[in-house]
């Protein structure tokens, strides 16, 4: 028997609907394999071939600098599942771009190598992207992890996986780890950037 997956119990007290949470181990296994919503459907959990946790924080459950404001970014549903809608964000413009993002290190399974992956698209007439976007990931220790991706030359109306960072979890690893997406230098030039359609954050093995 396979067992169930790390801390699963645990994470789907955050399950919805709540009910589920009393399945069956068996039916517990496949239905992770499918995946389930946690957090008010802002946050989706499952696992892949390995048994190990997957994780995708959607949109919703991000920190975006002006993002309440819809003079800069706007808010839409997107059904996800038969049942399930989520919310993604659309840029409308910003010329200071500011995009964060965490998860809690317990929820990982151990012993594992993690990247994180932004998931966006560009609009058709998307445009403002010719200084290259920052990406940062943070460990629980205070460790940064920080690497460029030129949206420039990327192709418009495409899903995009834009890769953060990678770290390995451990037994007993406490904290967040921390992930942003950002953009300042084009304040100074009064670069605007529009167009960037973000779904959410995969955090998966690598």
């Amino acid at each position: 028997m396979v067992g169930l997956p790390h801390n699963c119990r645990a994470i789907m007290q955050r399950a919805n609907p709540p009910g589920i949470g009393t399945l069956t181990e068996k039916e517990l296994l496949d239905r992770l394999k499918v995946g389930v919503f946690l957090d008010q459907n802002k946050k989706k959990y499952w696992i892949d071939p390995n048994n190990y946790n997957c994780f995708m924080v959607f949109a919703r459950d991000f920190t975006i600098t002006f993002g309440r404001d819809k003079r800069y970014w706007d808010w839409d549903s997107f059904q996800e599942t038969s049942k399930v809608f989520i919310e993604i964000v659309f840029l409308v413009k910003v010329m200071w771009l500011d995009v964060r993002g965490e998860i809690e290190t317990s929820d990982l399974t151990p012993d594992v190598m993690y990247e994180v992956v932004f998931v966006m698209s560009l609009k058709d007439a998307a445009s403002g992207w010719n200084i290259p976007v920052n990406l940062k990931l943070i460990l629980p220790d205070g460790t940064k992890l920080e690497r460029q991706e030129d949206f420039s030359s990327k192709p418009k109306k495409q899903i995009l996986e834009t890769v953060v960072g990678e770290f390995k979890t451990y037994q007993g690893m406490q904290g967040k780890i921390k992930f942003s997406l950002w953009e300042i230098k084009g304040e100074k030039i009064k670069l605007w950037k529009t167009g960037l359609v973000i779904k959410g954050a995969i955090i998966r093995p690598k």
